[in-house]
């Protein structure tokens, strides 16, 4: 059985255009997690570029190839060094196409990437919708999947993940506030990672930015929760940079989802009842 571990969900503030300056950055921040035992870490979403892009130009000049790119290479040099799994959003560059992606690295260097699936609105402009499904990555440690920010919206993301049998999903994301939030309840964001969580028997690590870009205020409210549900850290501060740890034992996830004797919130679920043309061919 593996062996629980510290996972971390860094919330920093990337800047538009400061490359250079984003990777210094986020490897300060990934070092301070790394002293604080934290062995997997997930950076926001778009780490390396920042978010709000004023033209396709700008968004290609500052995209990056996923295995190859600068910030690829520095965040692999410090998985060698400290023997991390990161998990960093990254804007991806390949061929003519661009894509809100995610990197997994580890101490060998990159494991895989995913491509965020449902775009949120500017990002039509500028992205390719993601192409590789939710793929899981395997490490001793356990099974875990990757969402972007929106994919949290959607039921699909984060039970794709557990099917193919995911224990932890890390969701790099740059919320931003909703209609009608409330000012005194916690964000809609927190709600959906804290029910997904519940739901699936999923570990999630959910780290976001913080900061005003170009007019566009960000949320904060990192948070990691546990397969039951509860947050095990956070939610982060809406507006100062900050690092959540928290253990991480994998084989809580699987435990979590048997309910009681007759409930597994895997095993109950019945597809053939879900179909929206047959049940709507019954119901007529």
């Amino acid at each position: 059985m593996p062996d629980p571990i510290i996972a971390a969900a860094i919330q920093l503030e990337p800047r538009i255009g400061e490359p250079e300056r984003n990777r210094r950055h986020s490897l300060e921040m990934i070092g301070r997690a790394a002293d604080q035992g934290a062995t997997l870490i997930v950076l926001p979403e778009l780490t390396n570029s920042g978010y709000v892009f004023e033209s396709l130009d700008e968004a290609r000049a500052l995209a990056e190839h996923w295995h190859t790119g600068p910030s690829v290479t520095a965040w692999s040099r410090m998985a060698a060094a400290r023997g991390l799994t990161i998990v960093a959003g990254l804007c991806e560059a390949d061929d003519n196409r661009i894509y809100n992606s995610a990197v997994a690295i580890g101490p060998d260097g990159p494991l895989g990437r995913f491509r965020k699936v449902h775009l949120w609105d500017q990002e039509h402009r500028f992205f390719t919708p993601g192409d590789l499904g939710f793929p899981v990555i395997d490490r001793p440690f356990g099974r875990f999947g990757i969402a972007i920010c929106y994919d949290g919206w959607f039921p699909e993301s984060y039970r794709a993940c557990a099917l193919r049998g995911a224990d932890i999903v890390c969701v790099p994301t740059n919320w931003v506030p909703m209609p009608d939030q409330p000012v005194h309840r916690e964000v809609m964001a927190n709600t959906l990672v804290v029910a997904a969580a519940h739901s699936n028997g999923l570990f999630i690590i959910a780290a976001d930015r913080i900061g005003i870009e170009r007019g566009q205020p960000f949320l904060g409210c990192s948070i990691i929760a546990g397969p039951t549900g509860f947050p095990l850290a956070g939610p982060a501060s809406p507006v100062d940079e900050q690092i959540l740890v928290a253990p991480i034992d994998p084989t809580r996830a699987a435990a979590a989802r048997r309910l009681n004797d007759y409930n597994h919130l895997l095993e109950n679920r019945r597809p053939s009842q879900y179909q929206t043309d047959a049940l709507a061919q019954k119901e007529g």
